[in-house]
């Protein structure tokens, strides 16, 4: 399975021929999802889920089907009756040739005064772990973890240990584009040097 790196939050696993992308959203390409044979949301926030890109994803390839929360599914349900799939936490799909299980119920706190909604992670073959706005533990093994390194909702201390109680292979930056290039070199460093897993920082187009 290849990974490819698109900007913030969004992902491509490619396997077999086929593609998925997960969270096509408002700070992505505008073509992230196109070319998709499947993709999933992570939950209904602009820099996950952005209508214009989802949309561009399913009518490029009508055979592609989307696998989200029921939020982001009653937005695009009506205009792509019986390709949009409604799931949550404890749910298991194959999607495009994926195995995906679906762990996670909220969204991490970003301020008490702000009310918590849903948000779903995804566990792709086993293999690839991205928890959209979370610090989910999916409590089985994880080889690649994607990590949400920079947000409103969280700090580097949570990520590294984060990191250590998931203890994935490796560790991939996601949810990167707030995070500037002077604070870059730091982030790597005390996540490589104290998450106790491979670190590794992709730019946009990059693979692994």
């Amino acid at each position: 399975m290849k990974l490819t790196k698109k900007r913030h939050a969004c992902v491509r696993l490619e396997k077999d021929g086929r593609t998925l992308v997960i969270d096509p959203g408002t700070f992505s390409e505008e073509d992230a999802a196109v070319g998709a044979d499947a993709i999933l949301v992570t939950h209904e926030h602009l820099d996950h889920f952005n209508e214009d890109r989802l949309r561009a994803g399913l009518e490029a390839n009508p055979a592609a089907e989307l696998w989200t929360l029921a939020s982001v599914a009653d937005q695009v349900s009506a205009a792509f009756p019986g390709r949009v799939h409604t799931v949550g936490e404890g749910d298991a799909f194959t999607a495009a040739g994926f195995e995906v299980q679906v762990h996670g119920q909220l969204h991490a706190v970003i301020h008490p005064d702000i009310p918590r909604i849903t948000n779903v992670g995804y566990l792709v073959d086993g293999s690839v772990f991205h928890p959209g706005d979370a610090l989910t533990v999916p409590g089985v093994a994880v080889d690649t973890l994607l990590i949400p390194v920079m947000a409103p909702w969280n700090k580097i201390a949570e990520v590294i240990d984060y990191v250590r109680e998931v203890a994935p292979r490796r560790a991939v930056d996601v949810h990167d584009a707030l995070l500037t290039d002077l604070a870059r070199p730091i982030y790597d460093h005390q996540i490589g040097s104290l998450g106790g897993a491979e670190h590794l920082r992709l730019a946009p187009g990059d693979q692994a």
